[in-house]
């Protein structure tokens, strides 16, 4: 019977506890409607303030598209030997293919190669006067993703030197140099100014729940001397961080979409020029909801260290 009464009073204890949470949850959100000025100032703020580092990941995936995109930009050219005899060609071009390393391998005939270079050449009808074709056949690789980076990509070039029928390997590494070290570049600044920007978020946000901490100073010490726990004093002020962080999240994913729609419109003019059709992609939907759930968990970050803080030094006397 004893048991049967704790159980039961376990239960009521639970769903007391549960009523409270609920009734704190939803009044946190009526105080921020209490003072909607000054409420959507500080969402306005910790809105522009979220966009900014979700609008560095979009872009940072973007990015990481096109880099897949410029993956050709690793592709070796092996210039062949002249007098190259038709087995040893078909059993080097056998070779390459199986190898693990590359994932495309083309090539390119002394005819095809000469048809190329008359259609980029300026001064195509000058090459109707050579006797010969002097342009070699080229194989052309295209190496794995593991294999893209400068460093893997020159050993890799340095390997297929050494086959036999290749007179030479050539690989632009110096526009790879380039592309990484612009990529790397770029994702360290991102990655500082998100952090900057995500600890102003919890700033801003202590600094907001410490105002409205100061504003029930009285409320709060009366709450203490009828025998209120801490627990239930910081409640709503815990919650009223986590709408601040909801409210600026959702602000931000508007500001963020309607930058990436005017982005891509002036994109697509830049791009049509040199006959691209990239576009840019937004945060699906699981990226939008860890945008919000970051934002929440920041927001209550900031409440809890200014409750922390500042309920202390409150004390009735």
């Amino acid at each position: 019977m004893s048991r049967g009464r704790r159980k039961v009073s376990r239960f009521r204890r639970w769903r007391s506890g549960l009523g409270q949470h609920l009734r704190h949850f939803l009044s946190s959100l009526g105080e921020l409607w209490r003072t909607p000025v000054t409420s959507l100032m500080t969402m306005l703020v910790l809105g522009f303030s979220l966009s900014l580092p979700t609008l560095l990941w979009v872009l940072a995936n973007n990015a990481a598209k096109v880099e897949s995109q410029w993956q050709s930009a690793a592709e070796v050219s092996l210039f062949l030997h002249e007098e190259i005899a038709d087995g040893r060609l078909k059993t080097l071009l056998t070779q390459l293919r199986g190898m693990p390393e590359l994932i495309e391998v083309t090539y390119h005939s002394p005819e095809e190669a000469m048809t190329e270079f008359r259609q980029h050449a300026q001064f195509g009808e000058a090459l109707d006067y050579l006797d010969e074709n002097p342009l070699p056949g080229v194989i052309r690789v295209l190496p794995s993703v593991r294999h893209a980076d400068p460093v893997a990509a020159a050993a890799l070039r340095d390997q297929l030197a050494q086959l036999p029928g290749v007179a030479m390997a050539r690989l632009d590494l110096d526009w790879l140099t380039r592309l990484e070290a612009l990529s790397a570049t770029g994702r360290s600044a991102g990655a500082a100014l998100a952090v900057l920007l995500l600890v102003a978020v919890v700033l801003i946000s202590a600094n907001t729940i410490r105002l409205s901490i100061l504003q029930r100073f009285d409320e709060i010490k009366v709450m203490k001397l009828v025998g209120a726990t801490e627990a239930f004093i910081r409640r709503p002020f815990l919650y009223g961080g986590f709408w601040l962080g909801l409210m600026s999240a959702l602000l931000a994913l508007v500001l963020v979409n309607v930058m990436l729609v005017w982005l891509d419109g002036a994109m697509a003019q830049l791009l049509s020029l040199y006959r691209s059709q990239f576009r840019l992609d937004g945060l699906d939907v699981r990226q939008g909801a860890a945008v919000m759930a970051a934002s929440c968990a920041l927001g209550w970050c900031g409440a809890w260290i200014s409750v922390r803080r500042h309920l202390r030094a409150i004390e009735p006397q």
